[in-house]
Parts: C-alpha cells; structure tokens; sequence
C-alpha cells in the first residue's frame, strides 16, 4: 500500500513554494526594483496550474488582504 506522506507534505511545500515567489517578486534587490502587490499576485495566478498547484492558487486569493498587509510593510 503508498503511503500518503508525500500528499500531506505536498500542501505545505506548495503554500511555502508560493510564499517564496511572492516575497522574491515585492522584495527589492539591488538588481531589481520590487514588483507592487497587484504585479505580484497577477503573476501568481499567471502560474496557476504550471509553476503553482490551482488549490494554493485559491488559498493565496483567499489570504489575499494578508499578503497585501504584508507587502504594504516591506515597502514603508
């Protein structure tokens, strides 16, 4: 019988997967300005379902306001 370890890891490796692409789009580098939160999250679901699983996709638009916050402070 498989064992379903990698389907439960699976949800956080994603959502952490997400996090990351969406802290590296808003973050500014000293070779790239930051994206705004509106050019990042349309990036995000730009990749729904190729570089992003669909369900993390809705969760992200779900938290949407929480990662709006957040970027908001990186800036200021």
């Amino acid at each position: 019988m498989a064992s379903l370890t990698p389907l439960r890891s699976a949800a956080p490796a994603s959502s952490l997967a997400l996090a990351d692409v969406y802290d590296a789009l808003i973050s500014r580098r000293v070779y790239k300005h930051g994206f705004s939160h509106e050019d990042a999250a349309q990036e995000i679901r730009a990749g729904r379902g190729s570089h992003f699983d669909p369900d993390v996709v809705e969760a992200f638009d779900a938290a949407e306001p929480l990662f709006r916050k957040i970027a908001a402070q990186s800036v200021g």
